[in-house]
């Protein structure tokens, strides 16, 4: 009777182990400044060929205060953007929720505006934005570069000279950004930075995949950091590299959104309502971002395929159809006495 009822025990606690959630490898330590996972929003005006770029970044460093550098074809308006908006489109592309009875399975495991210009860079625009010191230039090399990098307080190194070498013979800008982390987080190392919006001209709309190779040492450390990026335009998209080599970022939803979302968010994001395109058509990518050298810049283009995606459903597993094993262990326990007594009277 004992040997039953602790059989029972052991089963009831079997039974109350939740599904394990997926394994997490540790992000990027012991860098100045790392990109950790990001989140990006892209609107894209085929008609006026104006992109608009929202980023939703963290990033890892040591430093009370660091900057970064981002480039774009033309010259960038600069402007804040409502974070609530990233939620409302997480809302909107999340996956469907199914339950389904739970299999009886006792095991476990882990799943895997003023312009001068100053030894050959000329600044653009300087402004303070979305908690951000922003500075907008264009340099005529990268030495020139790299000098007002270094009179500015920005980090400088071979690698990021080399990284800004085929914007700068191309005529890209760059924008500057400045961040103290004490303006925006009290953790050790994340800092978690506001929404700023960058609206350019560009033939093309891109994400600018390229690192300098000293922000490529995160590989040793980090197995995994996530890129997730909102792609609107007037179709389903994918996105490609300069050598017409398909980028391996993940389609995991592509759908028309309603008019009403499409007006919602562009009062979230700070734009005006007749913010091309008119019909909004949103594809997302989830990448698993690597520390490693890019082909390039990502580009993207419409599909071929315009089927509509949603992500695969999220499962929630039920108890029904298993056995009620906390009421056969009540019962157990209530005919124990009877049944040590039938024993103790058995021939």
């Amino acid at each position: 009777m004992r040997l039953c009822l602790l059989c029972v025990a052991i089963a009831l606690c079997i039974c109350s182990i939740p599904p394990s959630d997926a394994c997490c490898p540790a992000p990027p330590a012991n860098k100045p400044v790392v990109n950790a996972d990001q989140t990006v929003l892209i609107i894209w005006d085929a008609e006026k060929k104006i992109q608009h770029f929202i980023r939703q970044a963290s990033f890892k460093s040591d430093a009370d205060e660091f900057g970064f550098i981002v480039p774009s074809p033309s010259e960038p308006e600069l402007a804040p953007s409502d974070q609530s908006a990233f939620l409302q489109l997480a809302e909107l592309t999340k996956p469907d929720v199914v339950k389904q009875s739970k299999p009886v399975n006792f095991s476990c495991g882990c799943s895997s505006t003023a312009k001068f210009s100053d030894a050959g860079v000329t600044v653009l625009q300087e402004k303070f934005v979305a908690g951000y010191k922003a500075v907008v230039l264009e340099a005529k090399s990268t030495t020139a570069l790299a000098n007002w990098l270094a009179a500015n307080g920005f980090a400088n190194s071979p690698e990021l000279q080399a990284w800004a070498e085929p914007y700068v013979k191309d005529n890209w800008k760059f924008t500057a950004l400045k961040l103290a982390k004490e303006s925006v987080s009290n953790a050790e190392r994340n800092v978690n930075a506001a929404a700023l919006r960058m609206s350019f001209q560009t033939d093309k709309p891109l994400f600018p995949y390229r690192e300098p190779e000293s922000a490529l040492t995160g590989k040793e450390t980090s197995g995994r950091r996530i890129l997730r990026i909102f792609m609107v335009a007037d179709a389903r998209m994918t996105g490609v590299f300069p050598d017409s080599t398909t980028w391996n970022g993940n389609p995991v939803w592509s759908n028309k959104l309603p008019d009403t979302e499409r007006q919602s968010l562009l009062e979230k994001l700070k734009l005006p309502k007749d913010t091309g395109p008119m019909k909004w058509h949103l594809t997302v990518f989830d990448h698993d971002w690597p520390y490693e050298r890019a082909r390039g810049d990502v580009y993207f283009e419409r599909d071929r395929n315009q089927d509509a995606l949603k992500r695969p459903p999220h499962i929630i597993y039920t108890n029904k159809g298993m056995p009620d094993v906390a009421g056969l262990a009540l019962i157990l326990i209530a005919l124990s006495p009877a049944l040590i007594r039938r024993l103790k009277t058995a021939p």
